[in-house]
């Protein structure tokens, strides 16, 4: 038996899907706790698990309560980490065993619920955006340890690129660096979060979820460790204006550094700064590029199950 599954619990429906081979959809419960105000974190996290289920998958919301590793949280859990917003730990890989000794509460992150995802046996992740090198990490050596799991931990994640508040062109080299394959699905270049274009290139474009899903299959058959990144770009109605977004992002930056934060406490900052910059305009494109992420890994965990089947 393995030694974490004393500190793992899978939800019966979740563990159910998993031993009779149905396609399941790992979610993030940071975006709960640290990406957005409530009720509107709990509506759009609700109707994220609605639309992994209208396509065809089983989804499961990760995070850690009461020290427990959470593959799978119920309506009330969902709330609770809503309501209790920024209070509750932000988890990454650092995080877990002692939020599980202390038995604390934590939001998983991208890295955490790739980890607890992997030791459920889920393969296929939505989220928003990856984070990824930070803006002037050539002096703040601010890197994402979304990155250092991707290398290590065969989860495929769905994303709308990385947050657009990164450098993106250094978060693509060390992608490359540490072998992470970043596909862009109905592009050639990766998309930057609010908007579907960044200037950078994917390393390869597929047009549909099978050839996706018989790329990760075929990755894990050679025994590359390791994720994967499906970059799927916002759709067009939901898009920002580039220049508009830069704009905005410049002045969250900005001011974050007068006020000296660093840290952890980066992303939700910028994010919420950027929403009141942009007067919510950036929420619903958040909202709305999460939804389209959803859809895509359901269609994604659909083909792999066939294919492991």
């Amino acid at each position: 038996m393995n030694a974490y599954k004393k500190y793992l619990d899978v939800s019966p429906e979740v563990s159910e899907a998993l031993k009779a081979g149905k396609p399941v959809v790992a979610l993030e419960s940071t975006i709960i706790s640290h990406g957005m105000p409530y009720p509107k974190n709990v509506e759009t996290a609700l109707q994220v698990e609605k639309i992994v289920r209208e396509n065809g998958a089983v989804p499961a919301t990760i995070a850690v309560i009461g020290g427990r590793l959470k593959a799978g949280i119920g309506c009330d859990e969902i709330d609770y980490l809503g309501k209790t917003g920024l209070a509750v730990t932000k988890a990454s890989r650092r995080d877990l065993c002692i939020l599980a000794a202390q038995k604390k509460d934590g939001a998983a992150t991208v890295a955490a619920t790739m980890i607890i995802a992997a030791m459920a046996g889920i393969k296929v992740f939505a989220t928003g955006g990856i984070g990824g090198v930070h803006r002037g990490a050539e002096t703040t050596m601010d890197i994402s340890a979304d990155l250092e799991e991707l290398a290590k931990t065969n989860v495929l994640v769905v994303c709308a690129g990385a947050k657009s508040i990164l450098d993106l062109g250094l978060t693509l080299e060390y992608l490359e660096t540490r072998g992470v394959p970043v596909v862009g699905y109905k592009t050639e270049e990766l998309p930057a979060f609010y908007t579907r274009s960044s200037g950078f290139k994917t390393d390869c474009r597929m047009d549909s979820p099978k050839e996706i899903a018989a790329a990760f299959y075929a990755k894990l058959a050679m025994g590359l460790q390791g994720g994967m990144v499906a970059a799927n770009p916002i759709p067009e109605e939901f898009a920002m204006d580039k220049e508009y977004i830069d704009k905005s992002i410049q002045a969250a930056l900005e001011k974050m550094k007068t006020l000296g934060i660093t840290g952890k406490r980066t992303t939700p900052f910028l994010l919420d700064e950027i929403q009141k910059i942009t007067g919510g305009k950036s929420l619903e494109s958040n909202i709305r590029l999460v939804y389209n992420n959803a859809r895509l890994a359901s269609e994604i965990a659909c083909e792999l199950s066939a294919l492991e089947n």
